[in-house]
C-alpha cells in the first residue's frame, strides 16, 4: 500500500448536549471532530503521530490515536461512506469557552497540518433553551419510537422515521443528523459500525438546506427482519462542520422489525 497523504477536510469543535440516559456523565460536554480526506494510501491513523487541540487561556487536549468507542470517547472512526477517517474526542467538562480553537496534526513524515475555528456560544444558548423547553415532547414524538415493534407487513425498505417539528414547536431553525445501528439498546450502539447515516455535511454541497428543519426521514438502507435497531437524531445549528456551535444528541430510540 502506498504511503498516503494526510489532509484535513474540516473541524467541528463545539458544545455537546449529550441527552443520553444512564451514561453516568454530565449532559453538558464539548467535542472535537477532525475529518480527514481519504489518504489515497495507508489509513490516516498509520500516518499520524499526534493530534492536539489548543484553545483560549492555555486550553490543551490530546486526541488519542486509537479506535473510538462509546467507552473511551476518544479516537478515530472509519466512515465507510467516504472511505475516510474522523478523529473525535468527547470531553465531559462542560460547554467550551467562546473563542478560537486550533487543531495541530503532527504526521510521521515530519509535516504538520492545522485548522482553526471560532466558537460562538450565542447560537448554542439559543438552541439549548428551545430544546429544553420541548425535550419531552420531542422524545415522545419519534415513530417508530422506543420499544415499538413494526406492524406485520411493514416494508423494510425506505422506512420512514418521523418526529415533531422542532421549528414549529420553538420557532428556531435546526439541522438534523440521523444515525442508526443494529443494536438492542444504547450500550450496543457502535459508532464504528453504523447501519446507515445521513451525511448532511456532504449533502449540503448539492443541497444547501440538507437536514434543515427535517421532521421526516427515509432510511436509505434495507432493514433486516426480526432485528432490533437503535437510532438517535442529533440537532445542530448548521450543516457545515466548521460552522457548528452546538450538537444536541437526543435520546436513543430502539425499535424491532
Amino acid at each position: 500500500m502506498s504511503q498516503g497523504k494526510v489532509e484535513i477536510y474540516d473541524l467541528m469543535a463545539c458544545n455537546v448536549y449529550m441527552d443520553f440516559e444512564d451514561t453516568g456523565l454530565p449532559r453538558e460536554q464539548h467535542k472535537f471532530l477532525i475529518a480527514f480526506h481519504p489518504s489515497g494510501g495507508a489509513p490516516v491513523h498509520e500516518l499520524i503521530d499526534s493530534i492536539t487541540a489548543h484553545g483560549p487561556d492555555g486550553y490543551v487536549v490530546e486526541v488519542a490515536n486509537q479506535p473510538f468507542t462509546i467507552t473511551n470517547l476518544n479516537g478515530h472512526i472509519f466512515d465507510r461512506t467516504t472511505n475516510s477517517h474522523w478523529y473525535m474526542v468527547n470531553l465531559a467538562t462542560g460547554f467550551m469557552a467562546p473563542g478560537e480553537y486550533r487543531i495541530e496534526v503532527k504526521c510521521k513524515d515530519g509535516s504538520v497540518k492545522s485548522i482553526t475555528r471560532t466558537q460562538d456560544n450565542e447560537p448554542s444558548e439559543r438552541l439549548m433553551a428551545a430544546y429544553l423547553r420541548h425535550r419531552d415532547t420531542l422524545k415522545a414524538s419519534y415513530t417508530p419510537g422506543q420499544g415499538q415493534t413494526l406492524p406485520a407487513g411493514t416494508a423494510l425498505t425506505n422506512l420512514a422515521i418521523d418526529c415533531a417539528s422542532f421549528k414549529q414547536l420553538t420557532g428556531e431553525d435546526a439541522w438534523y443528523v440521523f444515525r442508526i445501528c443494529e443494536a438492542a439498546n444504547s450500550k450496543e450502539f457502535d459508532p464504528q459500525n453504523l447501519y446507515w447515516w445521513d451525511n448532511i455535511f456532504l449533502e449540503r454541497f448539492s443541497n444547501p438546506d440538507a437536514g434543515k428543519n427535517r421532521n421526516h426521514l427515509v432510511v436509505k438502507a434495507e432493514l433486516k427482519p426480526d432485528t432490533a435497531f437503535t437510532y438517535f437524531t442529533e440537532l445542530t445549528d448548521g450543516n457545515s462542520m466548521g460552522g457548528t456551535n452546538i450538537c444536541i444528541f437526543q435520546p436513543y430510540q430502539t425499535f424491532y422489525t
